[in-house]
């Protein structure tokens, strides 16, 4: 079982996450489990005081040190030893990649800043910072709900169907191929005609396609991470020169 915890003095904003979709799922087979842990448990004043001034002064609170470590030294006595991130704008961007490396940790701790963040002690727990993207929230808890969904989906049975990771943008750092359900005809717009043909091999050949030309429109920064073979190559240098899957592939071949 793959184990997550975060440190939250709004658990509430992540308790949500483990009664939907996927991961409520998960949590009931037993794949995972999420603890969120509330530093307020860990203050010894009757107002349950988490945050202070800054010394040298500046705007806002900061986050104290003690009801955090105090968290994380329960999490210790129960034997556990996670590996600790903590939410910070600049920290590293979080990607597929970065969760593909995290779906291999047994036991993630997620701490989430707020106000002003944490007193810097506290990183000396910390064995990575991460971020989700390049702005501002008013707290890390949905970067840690983005962390465990993508995390969660990576542990072996969590998705139902697991050849569609295999295709899930990302993946192999492209982005996802279109999907098309029924009717076949809606408001004037048609299903492609391939994907209604019935010849496999053709459609996995347009679904590479698309994968490629939509990497290229949108996302070329992620072809120089991407292992591509000849045949992607090939399609590449077509899709470059403004032609279409139709123009150079023909129905059965």
């Amino acid at each position: 079982m793959k184990k997550f915890f975060t440190i939250s003095i709004f658990p509430q904003l992540i308790e949500g996450l483990k009664e939907t979709g996927i991961i409520k799922q998960a949590i009931k087979k037993g794949l995972i489990s999420i603890e969120n842990i509330n530093p307020r448990d860990f203050t010894t004043d009757k107002h349950k005081t988490v945050d202070d001034v800054v010394y040298g002064g500046g705007p806002g609170m900061l986050l104290k040190p003690e009801p955090i470590f105090k968290a994380y030294e329960s999490i210790l006595e129960k034997g556990y030893k996670p590996y600790v991130l903590i939410t910070e704008p600049w920290g590293r961007r979080f990607n597929q990649e970065f969760a593909k490396e995290l779906s291999k940790k047994d036991e993630i701790l997620i701490i989430c800043g707020r106000y002003e963040g944490v007193d810097e002690r506290v990183k000396t727990i910390v064995d990575e910072e991460v971020s989700i993207g390049d702005f501002i929230l008013s707290g890390g808890e949905p970067a840690a709900v983005v962390i465990i969904d993508a995390v969660s989906r990576l542990v072996p049975g969590v998705v139902g169907d697991e050849d569609s990771l295999k295709v899930d943008s990302f993946s192999d750092n492209l982005l996802g191929y279109p999907n098309y359900t029924r009717p076949a005809e809606y408001k004037n717009m048609k299903v492609p005609e391939i994907l209604l043909s019935g010849h496999h091999e053709l459609i996995k050949k347009w679904r590479r396609w698309k994968q490629l030309e939509k990497t290229y429109k949108k996302r070329p920064d992620l072809l120089e991470k991407t292992n591509l073979s000849k045949e992607d190559l090939k399609m590449l240098e077509f899709i470059k020169k403004g032609k279409t899957f139709e123009d150079i592939y023909k129905k059965g071949t």
